[in-house]
């Protein structure tokens, strides 16, 4: 059974509960002794398994594409065959281990551990740093990996398998708190009438809340989680009271499906007492969302907007040339001409080349034309921009890496950003997402700094009324509000932003019917564990297209 990495180590989450996994790492961790034998050098039979040896890395050329259980046939995306070859699961983790030492950040902090006892992608998951940042949270804990396929599938085609809900896990132990922040338009949960702030109390007939047996987990996660679609399965949510009115239980059978992302929604112009303010919710950086994006600035444009909320709440990221791209519309060239978006800086094996694309390092201006992402080349038609001074975000715990380098990339050319909300998740890294044997692995290979030379945000950016430090950002703690739908004037964040830009002051009682703790609803980033709460934030993060580095 193949699992994306958001189903992956969202069953762990529950399966977490009546399970403890630190037995199992621990007995697949630890340095041991090494081998006799020696190395594969290079070239050889593939079938013949290589050996390891402590601290020797062959080039990983010598592995890559050697494989297991090697794919046959044309690569849908690409149009070509598949460049696997028959080997062993020796051959992947020799590759993994090599190309992590040649392009990891911290390659120097990996324990290089023998890769005999362990599974693949056990063997990767332990091929990271496990040191800590000075706020005692792990440096990396976006180290991840998902079928090749499915990557495909939603970055390139803006398709995701399931019921079309971006899920808000409150609480992942028991009492369980599963909220929903979003359903896509026209998918199954939308069409069925599911809404933001609907609450899971039953998926197929077991007590999401208080389930505690292994059968009833599995039941849990077969329905939270489908793996194909036309799978039918029963949700009884919550609807919380709202202004007045009790709360209620409804039935709701769903049936997954191949659902279309739509990465920008809820777009509007609204009149308020300091101008024209407009409105977007942008919930990821792919492909797809490009489009959406010329659409609103353009109606930015023609409605004569003043002032601009981008609410990134729930972007986890995706590219950073996209980033680049959004930060230039808000902007526009007059604030951006000859500027730096956003230096990468990569580890000290390379300290003038990408390890991935060999090529010179330059630093990513502010792109001000529509990119073809399927040929990897700009157009030559100009982006829109506002010209704006000032932008208004809106930020939880879930809002990450790409959309951190877009507040950061702004403030380097001060353009005032105003945060309102939460503390971001603090991901100043990125990666090239590398396929091998129809795995897709994503390790931090660079981190990046804006025109200022500021990088280090690795606790998040800060909403504060009063800054005092680099990460600290003008702005207001506000609670995600669930009672009201996203882009209604009257949700909390949203609410505090246009009270914000009237007054120049935190509102003092943000309108909200309900309160969460914010440390619950900050997805747990700070210590990896099978009890933290990963979501689109992991499937996401910051993405450099190679062919756009540098700029053509």
């Amino acid at each position: 059974m193949t699992w994306n990495a958001a189903k992956e180590m969202q069953k762990l989450r529950l399966i977490a509960t009546i399970l403890s996994f630190g037995t199992l790492l621990s007995a697949c961790g630890g340095g041991g002794g090494s081998s006799a034998s020696t190395p594969v050098s290079g070239g050889g039979n593939t079938n013949q398994e290589p050996t390891w040896q402590i601290s020797v890395f062959p080039a990983q050329a010598n592995f890559k594409d050697i494989c297991e259980a090697p794919r046959t046939g044309i690569d849908p995306f690409s149009g070509s065959a598949y460049p696997d070859q028959a080997g062993t699961s020796m051959h992947e983790k020799m590759w993994l281990r090599s190309w992590s030492d040649e392009t990891y950040l911290w390659y120097d902090e990996i324990d290089d551990n023998d890769p005999r006892p362990f599974e693949v992608l056990a063997y990767f998951n332990q091929l990271k740093t496990n040191e800590r940042t000075d706020s005692g949270s792990l440096k990396d804990n976006f180290h991840f990996s998902q079928s090749t396929e499915e990557y495909n599938e939603r970055t390139q085609s803006g398709v995701s398998s399931g019921y079309g809900i971006s899920w808000e896990f409150v609480r992942n132990t028991a009492p369980r708190e599963l909220i929903v922040r979003y359903t896509e338009p026209g998918s199954p949960a939308d069409l069925a009438g599911v809404e933001r702030g609907d609450e899971v109390r039953f998926v197929d007939d077991v007590d999401f809340v208080n389930a505690s047996t292994q059968e009833d987990i599995d039941i849990l996660n077969a329905g939270l989680f489908p793996d194909d679609s036309g799978e039918i399965h029963r949700f009884t949510f919550f609807k919380p009271a709202i202004g007045g009115q009790a709360g209620s239980t409804q039935v709701i059978d769903l049936v997954s499906a191949s659902v279309e992302i739509v990465p920008v929604q809820n777009v509007a112009v609204l009149d308020t007492p300091i101008g024209r303010v407009g409105y977007m919710q942008f919930n990821t950086y792919i492909r797809a969302a490009q489009p959406g994006l010329i659409d609103a600035f353009n109606q930015f444009n023609n409605e004569g907007i003043t002032d601009l909320v981008v609410d990134l709440r729930y972007n986890g990221g995706g590219l950073l040339a996209m980033a680049s791209q959004l930060a230039y519309m808000v902007a526009g060239s007059a604030q951006t001409d000859g500027l730096t978006f956003e230096t990468t800086q990569y580890n000290d094996k390379n300290p003038t080349q990408s390890p991935v694309t060999g090529r010179d390092l330059s630093p990513t201006p502010f792109y001000d034309r529509e990119i073809d992402y399927a040929a990897g080349q700009f157009t030559s038609n100009q982006l829109p921009s506002t010209n704006l001074t000032r932008v208004f975000v809106l930020a939880t715990g879930s809002t990450c890496s790409a959309s951190e380098a877009f507040i950061n990339g702004l403030r380097g050319i001060d353009v005032e950003v105003v945060l309102i909300g939460d503390t971001t998740c603090g991901k100043p890294y990125g990666f090239f997402p590398q396929d091998n044997c129809g795995t897709t692995y994503f390790t931090i290979q660079f981190t990046g700094i804006n025109e200022k030379g500021f990088g280090e945000y690795s606790d998040g950016f800060i909403p504060t009324p009063t800054p005092q430090f680099a990460a600290e950002v003008q702005g207001c703690q506000v609670e995600d509000d669930f009672t009201r739908g996203l882009g209604d004037i009257n949700e909390g964040m949203f609410s505090a932003a246009l009270s914000y830009a009237e007054t120049g002051e935190c509102p003092i009682e943000p309108n909200l019917a309900s309160k969460r703790s914010l440390t619950e609803t900050k997805q747990g980033l700070a210590i990896r564990s099978p009890n933290t709460i990963y979501d689109s934030i992991v499937l996401e993060n910051k993405i450099l297209t190679p062919i756009l580095e540098p700029k053509q």
